[in-house]
C-alpha cells in the first residue's frame, strides 16, 4: 500500500489544494490523510484512490473546514504549466487567482464536487461513490458550482473592462 500511496500523492495533493486553497494547508492535509490511511487501511476490495479522497475530505471537514482556512495561495510550480511567454504566464496567473477567489466563495459541498470532477477528473459515479451521495446530487452541485463560477468570472471581467 505504501508504494501505491506514493504514486497517488500528486493527485491527493491537488485535491487537498483545491479544498484548502493554500499550499501549506494542503501539505498538512495530505500528511494527516496519509497518517490516517496508514493507521486505518482500506478494505481489500476498496479502490485506494477513492478511499484516499474520502479520507482526505473527512480530515478536511474535521480539522480544516472548522477553521475556515481560505488563504491566498502561493505560486506552486507543480500546479502551473511552464511557459516562456511572460505575458501569457501573467494572464494565466491572473485567471488562476480569479478562479481561486471565485472557488473560495462557493459552498463547501460545491467545492468538493468541483474538485473531484473538474480538478481530479473523476466521473459523476466515482464522485458519488467517494462522497457517498447520489449521482443526481453530484450533477446538481456541479451545475450550481459551474454557474456560480461563470457568473463570478463575468463580473470580474466587467470590473476590469475586458
Amino acid at each position: 500500500m505504501k508504494t501505491e500511496l506514493k504514486t497517488l500523492l500528486p493527485q491527493l495533493r491537488r485535491f487537498a489544494f483545491s479544498l484548502t486553497g493554500s499550499a501549506q494547508d494542503a501539505d498538512d492535509l495530505v500528511q494527516n490523510t496519509i497518517e490516517r490511511l496508514l493507521n486505518h487501511p482500506p478494505e481489500p476490495h476498496v479502490t485506494l484512490l477513492h478511499w484516499c479522497f474520502r479520507v482526505c475530505r473527512n480530515v478536511w471537514i474535521d480539522e480544516y473546514r472548522s477553521r475556515k482556512v481560505r488563504q491566498a495561495s502561493s505560486d506552486e510550480p507543480e500546479l502551473q504549466e511552464a511557459s516562456t511567454d511572460g505575458e501569457a504566464t501573467m494572464l494565466a496567473q491572473i485567471q488562476l487567482t480569479q478562479l481561486q477567489k471565485a472557488m473560495s466563495r462557493l459552498p463547501d459541498e460545491q467545492i468538493e464536487v468541483l474538485s473531484l470532477v473538474a480538478v481530479q477528473g473523476c466521473s459523476y459515479a466515482e464522485a458519488a461513490q467517494i462522497l457517498a451521495l447520489p449521482a443526481g446530487t453530484i450533477m446538481s452541485r456541479l451545475a450550481r458550482a459551474r454557474n456560480a463560477l461563470l457568473q463570478s468570472v463575468r463580473l470580474s471581467e466587467g470590473s476590469y473592462g475586458v
